[in-house]
């Protein structure tokens, strides 16, 4: 029988990395990483039953949402993102304080009428028959706009996938509005933009999680308790 171990996935790089490391060095686990900057495996000094795996946060997302691996730092907006059933695939253990953004929607300054989501309503019902189109939305996220939307009755649109800037979106005849993410809205003022007085979709920040796995072995559990006991957490079983 092979001896139980844990998979960890934390930021593979820039800022959040550097984050995410400091915040587990503050509460005595120092992740190390052999191989360099461009080696995926790592470890934990002192804790050689929990392995270190470094992902992007999308991946990390991702397999956390599978089930593939046990642990991960992401962020918020990409477990809700990555899966309409994420939020409930994974165990929110803490909020690390750091990344934070709000996901947000935003529509053109010279919408003067338009200040909270039943006007955004209004608008898209009757956009076709005024333009001869359904209202474009720039986003990259289409899971939260899909379920925002929906949620606030709003079903006449449809989403233009934004790859790159997508506050330039309206400015360049691409979208109407835009969903989008954002520290301090700055960068959409800059664009024209606006966002909605009831237009905050979600407010994300990085978060330690773990994978919900119905099917761990005893022994499993116990590991994965006594890790979280360093850090001062418990997981919901």
């Amino acid at each position: 029988m092979s001896t139980p171990s844990l998979t960890l996935a934390v930021p593979s790089k820039g800022r959040l990395e550097e984050l995410t490391r400091e915040w587990f060095a503050e509460n005595g686990l120092t992740i190390t990483r052999p191989g360099g900057a461009r080696s995926y495996l790592g470890a934990i000094d002192g804790v050689p039953d929990v392995t270190v795996r470094f992902f992007p946060a999308s991946e990390i997302a991702r397999e956390l949402i599978r089930g593939a691996i046990d642990l991960g730092v992401t962020g918020l907006d990409l477990i809700h993102e990555t899966s309409e059933t994420g939020p409930a695939a994974v165990q929110t253990l803490k909020p690390l304080g750091f990344g934070g953004a709000d996901v947000v929607v935003a529509v053109p300054e010279a919408w003067i009428d338009v200040t909270h989501m039943h006007d955004l309503a209004d608008v898209a019902s009757d956009f076709r028959s005024r333009h001869g189109r359904w209202m474009r939305i720039a986003t990259k996220y289409i899971t939260i706009t899909r379920q925002h939307f929906a949620a606030a009755g709003i079903a006449e649109y449809r989403t233009v996938e934004s790859l790159g800037a997508t506050e330039a979106a309206p400015a360049s005849g691409v979208a109407d509005i835009v969903v989008d993410i954002t520290t301090t809205g700055s960068t959409l003022a800059a664009n024209g933009l606006r966002v909605l007085e009831d237009g905050v979709m979600l407010k994300s920040q990085a978060c330690l999680f773990a994978a919900r796995k119905p099917d761990w072995s005893a022994e499993k559990a116990a590991l994965m308790e006594s890790f979280l006991t360093r850090l001062g957490l418990s997981a919901a079983r």
